[in-house]
């Protein structure tokens, strides 16, 4: 059985009214949680981000199921400071916790004043951190310089055992370079025949762990209405090309100017027909993902709660 949870956009929503909306997700009945890591929205009009890790420890004293979260060591956060948020979520909610380390965006990094880097750096860059949040978790003390600067660190709270660390990756190439060391993989919804790249490109270079996809989704009573929820939130998602080297939410604005229907379709299911939308994440579940969390674009989280609860996830178990 797939699981289904929830993802939680601390783009979208103030932090207070996001964790009525992951409490109300689990009484709606998901299977578990997953937060993006922002400190800046993708569009003026989404006009939040609250600081994921307070946010986690709240949602996790709140629910009894599992979070996750989506991050970025490196530049905006030091690895050490990761490893030992990390380590204390996961000291404090044992085996309810997981993290996916990606490269990062620029939109989020920039603001350090540190130039940003191309991918392959980033991705050394990246590669380092993990090794040092590894290390650190597993009580040694750290010392590099490289990649990373790192001088004698030590975590001295810590889980018995660590929680798992996923790559996230949107192209087969990083995949491929992720499953050298994650345990599992964090991607979001594209074409189903790019969704097979990246899962083989995954599990062919020997990546292991389960494979987790985040899914945009707009269920409305008319498709009209659904598209209008993509155009007002999700807009950004039509851009051609790119989005990691972007720097301000009005750029993400300016780029995505005023796209067509059939673009925002590109950025996230559209729907009217639970029973239809559940058919299309189901046939995404198949190409290869152990866990499907729904991203309910609309601010109005109390109303896609509820029709998930009234029929999107009953439809999605009776599809699966």
């Amino acid at each position: 059985m797939v699981f289904y949870g929830f993802h939680a956009s601390h783009e979208q929503l103030p932090p207070s009214a996001l964790l009525a909306a992951v409490t109300r997700a689990e009484s709606s009945g998901f299977d578990g949680a997953m937060c993006s890591d922002h400190l800046a929205p993708w569009s003026v009009d989404q006009g939040e981000s609250g600081y994921a890790w307070s946010w986690l420890g709240a949602a996790l004293a709140s629910t009894s199921f599992s979070l996750g979260v989506v991050t970025a060591p490196g530049q905006r956060y030091h690895p050490v400071m990761t490893a030992q948020a990390i380590g204390t979520l996961e000291e404090m909610f044992p085996g309810r916790f997981w993290a996916a380390l990606g490269s990062g965006e620029a939109v989020n990094e920039h603001v350090t004043g540190d130039p940003w880097p191309p991918k392959d750096q980033r991705n050394a860059r990246l590669a380092a951190s993990v090794d040092v949040i590894r290390d650190l978790l597993a009580g040694e003390e750290v010392s590099r310089d490289d990649e990373i600067r790192v001088h004698r660190a030590r975590v001295w709270s810590r889980p018995a055992v660590p929680p798992p660390l996923f790559g996230a990756a949107v192209t087969a190439e990083t995949a491929a370079f992720v499953a050298g060391w994650a345990d599992g993989l964090a991607t979001v919804a594209q074409p189903p025949e790019v969704l097979e790249q990246v899962v083989a490109a995954y599990r062919d270079a020997g990546g292991r762990g389960q494979c987790v996809l985040q899914v945009h989704v707009a269920l409305e009573d008319t498709e009209e209405q659904a598209l209008d929820v993509v155009r007002r939130q999700w807009r950004h998602s039509a851009i051609a090309g790119s989005l990691w080297d972007i720097e301000q939410p009005e750029d993400f604005d300016e780029l995505a100017g005023d796209p067509s229907d059939s673009d925002l379709r590109r950025g996230a299911l559209v729907s009217d027909d639970p029973e239809a939308l559940a058919d299309r994440i189901a046939g995404l579940a198949a190409i290869g993902f152990d866990r499907v969390y729904l991203h309910g674009v609309d601010t109005d989280q109390v109303g896609f709660l509820r029709r998930a609860e009234r029929s999107l996830l009953p439809a999605l178990r009776r599809a699966s």
